[in-house]
């Protein structure tokens, strides 16, 4: 039964392996946006529509047709997430988990991205190319927390290296594709309460017993669980400009397919890893593990329109198939069997609605506003990922400094509905319930150049 369970949890580390990138979570599930600091300061409003943003390479590619010279755009977005735990637990055998709230798991930490555009003549053709992290997990909670059973660290990383063409067909209608390269890496580690999965099976009287040498969170464990893959994925778009004030884009971001490598790393206490070899030879050991895992697909719609010759609103839907994450099966290359860890997470829609202001010739102001749900619930919430519904609020500025070179600049404020987490149960069969007081602020700038 613990042997099953910790399957279960280890699953979950590894899966999650393929899907993350480097930064802290802030939108809905792991997803992270923010690959623009103009789109930052408009809630990423016309993020597919809008002209003048070199990240269109991987938010809409046919949108890259708007651009008439060759352009760089370097962005960095600094996010710092901050969540407070309140809650407790029980262990298997009903014993009050002890430890503190954690700490603040979250961190400032940097996310980068750049993009290139280059116009090939008057074919009618363009290319780009983007570096950028679509999807990303960082948290670290006090080693010693009530919730350490569940998670301590949780740092993963991936980038996505996205090669893009557009085509111009008409002076109406463009339409782009793109091949997405991902590569993911991840550390996360949780301790084990070896204690209570030495007493309690297969007579969890022992665990109150004082002549037994192993007690409920008296002889604890730790497993670090690493994991590398690369996949191949791909994104189409298509741009509508149909007058000089109207933009309408689409664009469709496919799933794409890990098989999740991965190492589980345990650290025993002496007399445990004794007791493990004489009573469960192959468990609880170092081992390699295999986890198939598929990210989600996402569909946008985004809307440019230009109010007066300076000042347009916009807007953005778009749904994420998160139903795609359904569960992650892990294969273990040990006598432990290989479990599924259930997410049965329900596909979101992201809403945004914006303006720019274009004062002169120097400056632009924007801002937006943004409602982002999440596919988690109570049920399969888990400490590595506390995500509920967002809501965004964002203000951003563009200083021209000359006809080629622009800086950005933009702050996002998200504010995220209470996380609750309800009878999580852990490796060692402890389970964990109480709610997070949780909010995201979101620094950008950027800077491009036209040549």
């Amino acid at each position: 039964m613990h042997n099953q369970n910790f399957a279960r949890v280890t699953a979950l580390a590894i899966g999650i392996v393929g899907a993350l990138a480097m930064g802290q979570t802030h939108a809905s599930g792991f997803q992270i946006k923010e690959n623009s600091t103009k789109a930052l300061g408009r809630a990423f409003a016309g993020s597919g529509a809008a002209s003048g943003d070199v990240s269109v390479v991987s938010n809409n590619p046919a949108a890259m047709s708007t651009f008439k010279q060759s352009a760089v755009q370097a962005d960095v977005a600094v996010i710092d997430l901050s969540a407070d735990f309140t809650g407790g637990g029980k262990t298997a055998v009903g014993t009050t988990l002890t430890g503190g709230n954690g700490g603040d798991p979250g961190d400032a930490t940097p996310v980068p991205s750049i993009a290139a555009i280059f116009p090939i003549g008057d074919t009618g053709m363009t290319l780009g190319a983007q570096v950028s992290a679509p999807f990303g997990l960082k948290t670290e909670y006090d080693r010693n927390w009530v919730g350490r059973y569940n998670a301590v660290k949780s740092d993963v990383k991936t980038v996505d290296l996205t090669l893009a063409a557009s085509f111009d067909f008409s002076s109406e209608v463009s339409i782009g594709v793109g091949l997405i390269y991902q590569r993911a890496e991840a550390t996360l580690s949780n301790a084990l309460d070896m204690g209570t999965a030495l007493c309690a099976s297969p007579n969890p009287a022992a665990c109150f017993n004082p002549a037994f040498p192993f007690h409920p969170q008296g002889n604890d464990g730790f497993v670090e669980v690493k994991g590398d893959d690369t996949g191949i994925g791909w994104v189409i778009g298509m741009h509508i400009h149909p007058n000089e004030r109207t933009a309408i884009g689409f664009s469709h971001r496919s799933e794409i397919d890990h098989d999740l490598e991965g190492t589980a790393d345990f650290t025993m206490p002496a007399s445990v890893a004794v007791a493990l070899a004489a009573a469960r030879p192959g468990q609880f050991v170092d081992t390699t593990a295999l986890a198939p895992l598929t990210t989600p697909a996402v569909d946008t719609i985004s809307i440019s329109y230009g109010i007066t010759d300076n000042f347009k609103v916009l807007a953005d839907f778009s749904r994420t198939q998160w139903s795609s994450l359904e569960n992650v099966t892990i294969y273990f290359n040990s006598r432990q069997a290989p479990s599924v860890e259930q997410f049965q997470w329900k596909d979101t829609t992201f809403w945004s609605i914006g303006g720019e202001w274009e004062l002169n010739d120097k400056f632009t102001l924007r801002a937006g506003y943004a409602e982002d749900q999440s596919p988690t619930k109570i049920e399969t919430r888990t400490p590595r990922l506390p995500d509920a519904d967002r809501q965004w609020g964002s203000i951003g500025l563009t200083w021209n400094v000359s006809p080629a070179f622009e800086v950005n600049a933009a702050y996002t404020r998200i504010f995220v509905d209470d996380p609750k987490i309800a009878n999580i149960h852990s490796s060692t069969a402890s389970t964990l319930t109480g709610s997070y007081d949780a909010d995201v602020n979101i620094f950008g700038v950027s800077a491009q150049y036209k040549f």
